[in-house]
């Protein structure tokens, strides 16, 4: 596990002091890990492009297009 010594100015130090009493962390190491947690996954996981979000709500309402073979699949994608 990595350690690391950070400094916060007062704001921040608040801050993590309110989210260490809202969630009921018992240390202020919780709450860093909460909030890192809570906001890692937006920063990691990227945005799906919207394209690709129709294309999956087609599937999803059965609105599919079927290929006979593997070349018919690759010439309409290209």
């Amino acid at each position: 596990m990595t350690q690391a010594l950070v400094s916060l100015s007062e704001y921040q130090d608040r801050i993590l002091t309110i989210v260490k009493g809202k969630f009921g962390f018992k240390t202020k190491n919780e709450a860093v890990h909460y909030v890192i947690d809570a906001f890692g996954n937006e920063l990691l996981e990227p945005e799906l492009r919207p394209e690709y979000i129709e294309r999956l709500q087609k599937i999803r309402k059965g609105k599919y297009t079927s290929f006979s073979s593997v070349e018919s699949l690759r010439k309409a994608t290209s």
